[in-house]
């Protein structure tokens, strides 16, 4: 099977094998966040482990 080019872009694997994405919330409607929110929203957050499983076979790891 072919790497989904569309998920490399958007999740990344560690070397322990965990699966990170992006938080959501960051592209627009960020004036009424606090700064303390948008520093948080910068760090990358772990998928869950049903989830992170499916995106890993699709990427072929």
């Amino acid at each position: 099977m072919k790497t989904r080019k569309s998920l490399k872009k958007r999740f990344k694997i560690t070397k322990s094998g965990k699966v990170l994405r992006r938080p959501s919330g960051q592209d627009h409607f960020r004036a009424k966040k606090s700064g303390k929110k948008i520093r948080e929203l910068r760090k990358l957050v772990p998928l869950s482990k049903p989830l992170a499983k499916k995106i890993k076979k699709l990427l072929n790891h």
